[in-house]
């Protein structure tokens, strides 16, 4: 089954450079502050919100950790310099290496959550300093999988790549002149040496963007995938992942005892004149 992902990149710049303007200025911003990797999601954030505000109106914050790759710094100065960004290096190994120092037997996993929500703290201090929001980079595949972390990289006050897939992602910001550098290295999130992201998931995106755009956008089910070519036990893999991770999609929920609860009744801005 011929799977085709490719979009109009001029009107999805248009689109997402329209919805960063409209969303940061209509609660009383200017700026945006963004956490700037050296990858290829965190880059393209950059460049669409240097194209909605302004360079000057953008903060890309590098957070190196003492075991991060020089390449991913070089690649994080080469996006910021490209689109004209200001940008602020802050090292995050002293703010978590007391709690890592804690356990001897701690996990690569529980490391990574630490340093995705020490970079947290970071950009939403830069943001007050800034006084602008924080731009979120999680892209529409690692969101469904829940390759995230939970008040880690989820958390933003928007984020304008969320609806696309990776090889979506990768398809813009050729687009938008990111760094070749930055495009074509493998995807990774830098939390420890030679991590990548595919390894860690046991897929490819290329291969699992496929599924989930049948799984998710075609509303397909899993007796349809299986007879669109892929193999029953992928895509029953993918399936649990996007199940067990919905939690990770929500605001916490909350028990409705009147007439008018937050995230269920109360829904819109509208309903107070915004």
């Amino acid at each position: 089954m011929n799977i085709d992902l490719s979009i109009h990149t001029d009107l999805a710049q248009k689109i997402l450079t329209g919805f960063i303007k409209s969303e940061i200025t209509r609660v009383g911003f200017t700026r945006a502050v963004i956490g700037l990797s050296g990858g290829i999601d965190s880059a393209l954030s950059c460049a669409l919100a240097a194209k909605a505000l302004g360079p000057d109106n953008v903060l890309a914050v590098r957070m190196p950790y003492k075991t991060s790759s020089a390449d991913s710094l070089e690649d994080a100065e080469k996006t910021a310099t490209r689109f004209g960004v200001r940008m602020q290096t802050i090292e995050i190994t002293p703010m978590v290496e007391p709690i890592i120092q804690l356990d001897p037997q701690i996990s690569n996993v529980r490391k990574g959550n630490l340093m995705a929500r020490a970079r947290m703290v970071v950009l939403y201090d830069q943001s007050e300093v800034f006084k602008g929001l924080v731009v979120g980079t999680s892209n529409k595949a690692e969101i469904l999988l829940g390759y995230t972390t939970l008040w880690g990289d989820m958390a933003a006050a928007i984020n304008p790549i969320g609806d696309l897939y990776k090889t979506q992602v990768r398809q813009l910001s050729r687009a938008l002149d990111v760094p070749p550098s930055v495009i074509d290295k493998p995807p990774s999130a830098d939390l420890w040496k030679g991590q990548t992201d595919e390894s860690e998931l046991g897929f490819t995106y290329d291969e699992v963007d496929k599924l989930l755009y049948l799984l998710v956008d075609r509303r397909f089910s899993v007796d349809d995938c299986i007879a669109a070519g892929f193999r029953k036990e992928f895509v029953n893999q993918v399936v649990e992942r996007i199940r067990r991770s919905q939690y990770k999609r929500m605001m916490p929920p909350i028990a409705k005892l009147s007439n008018r609860t937050v995230g269920y009744d109360f829904l819109y801005l509208r309903d107070w004149g915004t």
